[in-house]
């Protein structure tokens, strides 16, 4: 029997002409692990909320949700509670009590389980997860990745049927990621329980899915096995193929450069020209189908990478060298020497000695683990927090000698992890509106307008911002931003909640502001992104900068701060970062 069984479901929000759901059909069996993918907005969190009562969004509704069997809104909210567990995108949002015994319990104390029973299930899952050596602290100390940890283990402490994951992994480190998403593969692979999730970043989803289904525009338009859904999507011409993990797309990219003959194939816009899978589909041609059983894993390919190599002798295994960025007081937007910070006198210190130099008309990137002091270094750029020591300074001015708010007019702004805290109004519009009081009438809405078909968000205008999905409160927060017209911008986690194409169009608006004189300092887990755009990257340990470089030796040298490509070619390329890196020298 299906766990869940939804049947022709549509679903519009109050006052949108388009359905955020339109007639989805989709069966989900019981142990089985479903990834859910598709663009930012295309209905995937719509449909997960769906999936429990308490969480459905008010709006006009028709089709039928089944439970095991039963009609969703006949089941008890208790055995709702109880049996279809949820984790949300935002690890905060979830998050109900003070300390890490008492989150643990929580969700047992409100099904009334008897004392003994769930002592004993809370120290089952502290041990499980590994919570037991910091089982006392305050919710407050955890990072990121342990607080999300902690959601999870508070969930499976009520011994649910079903996990439901919406995006839990972006706001992780890439190491944190890797390590929570194992911890699920073991709850559907031990326990048995059925596993339904979202993610943007497939790379460690998407080959161990059971059951792979594709959304667009509020519609399921493929489902099936991992290789099954990547051939269909390839054999298509979709665009989604550009959202595949690194080996597939590699696997594509190369298979279609070898068959090129001018006119199909698929390589990403930026290596190929617009010979994309996007040009493509609206040229109404359809690529060639792969020869070779397609690789949905780094190992698969690294072996389909090596048995290639044995058949087609390479006479360039390395890409030249990048330009490491100009240096010196005059061409720096932002330095930091000697800081060091603490929030409270007592406290331990979060910043150590941090100095950084942020050259002019750059994309600089800050990455490292969760609370190791990345967001706390971007406010303290901005003024935010006060160090106790060291200096910073901003376009060559001394952060302290920026007087009555001038340094956030037209000089610097700052994206926030949470873009929630910078909607204020009922409307999207009105909140971009606000950016410009001093905007004659006439122009506001012209602005307006323009930023908001940049950030993708036009159709939007008219929500409230609250009401939008993870990826298009992102987008919303940016556009906000770009409006204060900033020579600096600071970007904490920017692609967090971001589809794959958004973030090739984001990097090209960053990079078109860059050429008009902008500089980006940003914070971000998104290694891909990092490799592919960045300019310089830098690692961020133990609340101090350990190395700075260009992208392509920054990341060619690591082991698990590094992208999919590098892993899988570094046995035969040497500093192959990026999927383009590595079709780029398989196809030379």
């Amino acid at each position: 029997m299906a766990q869940f069984d939804i049947q022709d479901l549509t679903f519009s929000y109050p006052g949108q002409d388009r359905p955020a759901l339109e007639g989805v059909t989709l069966s989900v069996e019981r142990g089985s692990y479903v990834c859910l993918c598709g663009r930012s907005g295309c209905g995937k969190t719509t449909l997960l909320r769906h999936l429990k009562t308490v969480l459905t969004p008010y709006g006009t509704i028709s089709g039928t949700v089944l439970f095991e069997g039963a009609p969703l809104e006949e089941v008890t909210p208790r055995d709702q509670a109880q049996f279809i567990g949820f984790v949300m995108q935002n690890p905060e949002a979830q998050i109900v009590t003070d300390k890490v015994w008492h989150e643990l319990a929580f969700g047992l104390e409100s099904l009334g389980v008897d004392q003994r029973v769930m002592r004993l299930r809370v120290a089952e899952m502290a041990s499980y997860f590994g919570i037991q050596h910091w089982f006392h602290r305050d919710v407050s100390d955890l990072s990121g990745g342990q607080k999300q940890l902690l959601n999870l283990a508070s969930i499976m402490a009520m011994q649910p049927s079903v996990l439901i994951l919406d995006e839990p992994t972006s706001q992780l480190d890439p190491i944190a990621a890797a390590d929570f998403l194992n911890t699920v593969r073991k709850i559907n692979g031990e326990l048995g329980t059925t596993v339904i999730i979202t993610e943007h970043r497939l790379e460690d989803v998407f080959a161990t899915a059971d059951q792979v289904v594709v959304m667009d525009e509020g519609r399921i338009t493929a489902k099936g096995s991992p290789r099954a859904v990547a051939e269909a999507l390839y054999g298509e011409g979709d665009a989604m193929t550009f959202a595949l993990p690194a080996p597939l797309r590699v696997f594509y990219g190369v298979e279609a450069g070898e068959g090129d003959n001018g006119d199909v194939g698929f390589c990403p816009d930026s290596l190929k020209g617009d010979r994309s899978l996007v040009s493509l589909r609206e040229s109404g041609q359809k690529p060639t189908s792969p020869l070779s059983p397609s690789p949905l894993t780094v190992r698969e390919g690294r072996n389909w990478l090596l048995d290639y190599v044995e058949h087609h002798p390479l006479p360039v295994r390395s890409l030249p060298e990048e330009e490491p960025l100009a240096r010196g007081s005059e061409a720096l937007a932002v330095q930091a020497k000697d800081v060091w910070l603490r929030y409270e006198r007592e406290a331990p210190d979060v910043l150590k000695g941090v100095d950084l130099e942020v050259p002019r008309q750059s994309l600089f990137a800050l990455v490292g683990g969760n609370g190791t002091g990345k967001s706390t270094l971007l406010k303290t750029l901005c003024g935010i927090c006060k160090p106790y020591r060291g200096k910073v300074s901003v376009l060559g001015k001394r952060l302290t000698d920026w007087k009555g708010g001038s340094l956030f007019r037209n000089a610097l702004a700052m994206l926030p992890q949470d873009p929630q805290n910078l909607f204020v109004k009922k409307t999207l519009r009105e909140d971009l509106a606000e950016m410009l009081e001093d905007t004659p009438q006439g122009l506001r809405e012209e602005r307006v307008q323009e930023v908001a078909r940049i950030c993708e968000v036009t159709d939007q205008l008219g929500q409230h911002p609250l009401d939008l999905s993870g990826g298009e409160q992102q987008r919303a927060a940016l556009a906000k931003v770009l409006l204060c017209s900033p020579q600096v911008l600071l970007l904490d986690e920017p692609t967090k909640g971001i589809d794959a194409f958004f973030k090739q169009k984001l990097a090209a608006v960053l990079q078109g502001l860059i050429r008009e004189g902008l500089t980006v300092v940003m914070v971000s887990h998104d290694v891909e992104f990092c490799a592919r755009y960045a300019d310089a990257v830098a690692l961020f340990f133990d609340g101090t900068v350990v190395t700075t470089n260009t992208p392509r030796a920054f990341f060619a040298m690591n082991s698990f701060y590094t992208t999919a490509a590098n892993r899988m070619s570094r046995h035969v390329f040497t500093n192959a970062v990026t999927d383009e890196d590595v079709i780029q020298l398989c196809l030379n």
